[in-house]
């Protein structure tokens, strides 16, 4: 298990697939989950520093495709590819990730946003089809600071949101 925050400890058979990491964020779970779900936010702040997105198509529904190019600050571009598999607005969603849908690498990801006080703890629990897949994650594309980034601009996106900026 790999991960950050606090309650964030990965649990049962698939402990040793994965990474869990978790961020508390400024705002209510609402809020959260519709920066989550709305192509017109996602864009603003998906990706690790530096990286920005294109998208291809996007469908956010059970069975929906976010079909988009993530690209890095060094000019390479990552095709990427999330289905979703289940939506429990605004608590839970469940999507697999990989670079296309025939991906054999595809993982899993369950997102929960949680209320927190007057805020909402968002954990993102990544489980791979391999723990060999889930170190070459953390150690060739450094997936827990990539994934603590990410949480890192989704809570500056939606913190400036409420601010009205």
């Amino acid at each position: 298990m790999a991960g950050t925050g606090q309650d964030t400890r990965a649990e049962g058979a698939t402990a040793d697939r994965e990474i869990v990491i978790s961020r508390v964020v400024d705002a209510p779970p609402k809020l959260v989950f519709e920066a989550f779900t709305e192509l017109r936010h996602l864009s603003q702040w998906w990706g690790p520093e530096g990286f920005t997105t294109t998208t291809r198509s996007f469908e956010f529904r059970t069975g929906g495709v976010w079909d988009f190019v993530m690209h890095g600050p060094d000019g390479t571009d990552y095709p990427e590819w999330i289905s979703w598999t289940e939506i429990v607005p605004p608590e839970r969603i469940v999507l697999l990730h990989g670079e296309s849908h025939d991906d054999p690498n595809t993982f899993e990801s369950t997102l929960t946003f949680a209320p927190h006080g007057a805020a909402t703890r968002i954990v993102m629990r990544t489980v791979f089809p391999t723990q060999q897949l889930r170190d070459q994650a953390v150690k060739a594309y450094h997936a827990i600071e990539g994934g603590e980034q990410t949480l890192n601009s989704l809570a500056s996106y939606v913190t400036q949101r409420r601010a009205g900026r």
